[in-house]
């Protein structure tokens, strides 16, 4: 039986470099979106490689879409071995917060925690006891660098915060283990040439998923708890 994976913002970019990876790798990729219709193109491309992907439907700034997708899963597959959070967004420069906090506005912080954090954090919590029944799973929080309490941060304060409230999603169910095969980790990709990243980052979408790859095909053992780029660790 092949192993399932779900990748979430799996339209472009990271999301959609990791779900075909992945599906070379022989996994079944539930390729989660918020408009899977808009994503034919794509979609098509890879069935035309003999690649395993499925489009779903997912936003997850809905607890109701989160809860749907869940029981869809649940449904037909009834497990699942690896769960990738990548789905984000970073909206501080609408509000002219991208070049300072004194500027970020209540709703940008909001509107960002739903979607990079509370999305997440929900998603998670109705997965895992999937994981946990198999005892076997991988959760991957995609993160960053912009998240680190160890470096000094300035401006894109809601993308900041929620990706450093993120990690602490990754510190509170890697303490759910408890003796499972299951690891669940953050990875910082980097800055990578994204619509997010823009055209002038210092990193390719080939680079910016092997630390995302390598934390989702951890072997048994693997380390639980932590925060990595290309698979080395990085300070908190």
């Amino acid at each position: 039986m092949k192993k399932i994976a779900i990748v979430t913002g799996a339209n472009r970019g990271l999301g959609l470099a990791t779900s075909e990876a992945l599906a070379q790798r022989g996994f079944k990729v539930l390729m989660a979106m918020r408009n899977p219709d808009k994503a034919q193109k794509q979609i098509n491309s890879l069935k035309m490689k003999d690649l395993d992907v499925v489009p779903m439907k997912l936003d997850l700034a809905s607890e109701k879409s989160i809860n749907d997708f869940v029981e869809q899963v649940r449904r037909d597959y009834g497990f699942v071995d690896v769960l990738v959070n990548n789905a984000g967004i970073l909206i501080d420069s609408e509000d002219g917060g991208n070049g300072s906090v004194l500027k970020t506005k209540a709703a940008t912080i909001q509107k960002t925690f739903t979607t990079n954090t509370v999305g997440p954090f929900l998603l998670t919590q109705k997965i895992f006891p999937l994981m946990r029944q198999e005892g076997y799973g991988r959760i991957v929080n995609v993160s960053s660098g912009m998240a680190q309490l160890s470096t000094p941060q300035s401006a894109s304060a809601a993308y900041r915060l929620s990706k450093t409230a993120l990690n602490m999603v990754t510190n509170l169910f890697a303490s759910e283990v408890q003796g499972a095969d299951i690891c669940v980790n953050s990875v910082s990709p980097g800055w990578v040439r994204t619509d997010m990243g823009g055209p002038n980052a210092d990193r390719s979408i080939e680079q910016g998923i092997k630390g995302i790859l390598w934390a989702a095909t951890l072997p048994k053992g693997g380390p639980n708890g932590g925060f990595y780029r290309d698979g080395e660790p990085l300070p908190w």
